[in-house]
């Protein structure tokens, strides 16, 4: 295995992309880079895309004054891969098991030190860079038990980012604390931080042998030790001066996110914002509590708008906006039942998360892919809603272009440089194909064409799988699949029986860009 000197030395070393010319020439101001990531968001979620029990008057804004992607892909139908991708430009399916599933809170840091991941690039172009809210990607080296009574490290400062404000995992997960800049915040030294996904080390109640304490019920998987009257996924002993509250996460990430942009105003500056929302357990601050008409769901969509409009208002308040690019997007498609019994499921009220695209969450069916994607840029992107095809693993060559920074072609073998695309520079479709990947294994969507190949399913996902779970359904898929999603973008008939040579040839290039995994991939001409 490489040491991180090694690793970097190689990539320093490795030819250049060449970067014919930056978006924005040397004698402006570098623009300020803001990612704010939702977490299962569906492309049906924001009233700009058709909702109509669910207002997103601030996304609505975000999307009228830059360009809407209807064909944003997450490159996992699974948070952790999808979040390694964007961050590195490359599949995270590449790195096998160390990243090819849904990380605990105690797992090893998934990219490696040393690594030129974006952060890092966008650091060397003269930008200070920050993470805020969600991060799982992994803390710690895994050759030690990680102590989250010490340095919390290596994490995000070992990766690029110059500041972090994080939470480990997701928030069903132990540890529930902050890890701010490798440190717990509010830790009381005598009140140390043990966590466990195998034992429940705790003498605190759990979800299982107290129910009733539960403000929401949860299945087995998510019943471990319950901290604010909800059970989580492990279990958690110890560090009570440090333990977020469900009510106060939004208001959290506003507040370091409205800090960072205040302290690094003068400077160009690059944030990635990690959003809770609408992952489970939901949560909704007080204010959001039963104003949409989608049930608890709905309001933390609310929750979600409002944090991108507090944003919004500080880029205006300190006239940033205009310099400013926002990328907002989610790391995979919506679920409704996900391991807590929050009415989600029967307060749909005909509320389309996915926009009436097949699958969920999990899945490499469309509904599980298939993300808002909104590109706001005043003054550099024309407004208007495109039928372009778009990825999150495209977000490091994109905005490599645009900062005018070379990179190493293998930092990022699977990014493209879609800027031409985002800019509107071009009506052509740049990204001619796009793996998936999800529990059951990896598609491609080639133009118009999806193929699936045939796989076991959902085997190993974590307990309370059955077949009447929905997170699992269709997870299994006995025979290969093709769909033509021009003419049936719900995947509804598989026509590989009547194509059988399309399904061949896509079956043969999805081997092909498996087994190259160093081959950078060519915008189509």
């Amino acid at each position: 295995m490489k040491t991180p000197l090694t690793l970097l030395c190689t990539l320093l070393l490795a030819p250049l992309v060449a970067i014919s010319a930056p978006a924005v020439s040397k004698s402006e101001p570098k623009p300020n880079i803001i990612i704010i990531l939702a977490d299962d968001l569906g492309p049906g979620d924001m009233s700009c895309a058709g909702a109509t029990k669910i207002k997103t008057p601030n996304l609505d804004r975000l999307a009228g004054e830059g360009v809407r992607f209807k064909q944003g892909y997450a490159p996992s139908a699974t948070c952790t891969p999808s979040r390694y991708s964007m961050l590195t430009g490359e599949y995270a399916w590449r790195q096998k098991v160390k990243v090819n599933s849904i990380l605990d809170g105690d797992a090893p840091l998934c990219i490696e030190p040393g690594r030129l991941t974006l952060p890092a690039l966008l650091h060397q172009a003269g930008y200070y860079t920050g993470v805020v809210g969600k991060w799982h990607l992994g803390l710690g080296d895994g050759k030690t038990k990680l102590d989250f009574n010490g340095e919390v490290k290596p994490g995000p400062l070992d990766i690029g980012f110059d500041y972090c404000h994080i939470i480990p995992a997701t928030v069903d997960r132990v540890p529930s604390v902050w890890v701010e800049n490798d440190k717990v915040p509010n830790l009381d030294p005598a009140d140390p931080i043990i966590v466990s996904y195998i034992n429940n080390i705790s003498e605190e109640p759990n979800g299982l042998d107290q129910p009733d304490l539960l403000k929401q019920g949860a299945d087995k998987q998510h019943s471990g030790t319950i901290i604010n009257g909800i059970s989580r996924i492990g279990y958690m002993k110890g560090g009570h001066s440090a333990r977020f509250k469900d009510e106060e996460l939004a208001t959290k990430v506003v507040a370091k996110s409205v800090e960072y942009i205040e302290n690094h105003k003068d400077e160009p500056f690059f944030l990635s914002v990690g959003l809770f929302e609408p992952h489970v357990p939901r949560v909704a601050d007080p204010p959001f509590v039963g104003t949409s008409q989608c049930g608890v769901r709905g309001d933390v969509i609310h929750q979600v708008d409002w944090q991108v409009g507090e944003i919004m208002k500080t880029l205006d308040r300190l006239d940033l906006a205009k310099n400013t690019i926002i990328i907002f997007s989610s790391d995979n498609g919506p679920i409704l039942f996900d391991g807590y019994y929050d009415g989600s499921v029967e307060d749909l009220n005909g509320h389309q998360p996915a926009g009436g695209l097949r699958g969920w969450k999990y899945l490499v069916f469309e509904g599980g892919c298939r993300v808002p994607f909104i590109v706001r840029w005043p003054e550099q992107i024309k407004p208007r809603v495109s039928d372009q095809m778009i990825s999150l693993v495209d977000c490091y060559a994109t905005l490599a272009k645009i900062a005018g920074q070379e990179f190493p072609a293998s930092a990022a073998p699977d990014s493209l440089d879609l800027s031409p695309v985002v800019l509107g520079k071009t009506d052509k479709n740049l990204r001619d194909h796009t793996v998936l990947h999800g529990i059951g294994g990896l598609a491609i969507r080639k133009g118009d064409w999806k193929y699936i190949p045939a796989s076991a399913g959902a085997g190993g996902m974590g307990s309370g799988a059955n077949a009447a779970d929905e997170r699992f359904a269709a997870a299994t898929i006995p025979n290969p699949m093709l769909f033509n999603l021009a003419a049936d973008p719900n995947e509804e008939e598989n026509i590989i029986e009547k194509n059988p040579e399309k399904a061949a040839e896509l079956a043969k290039e999805l081997e092909t860009i498996k087994n190259s995994p160093i081959v950078p991939p060519q915008p189509k001409s």
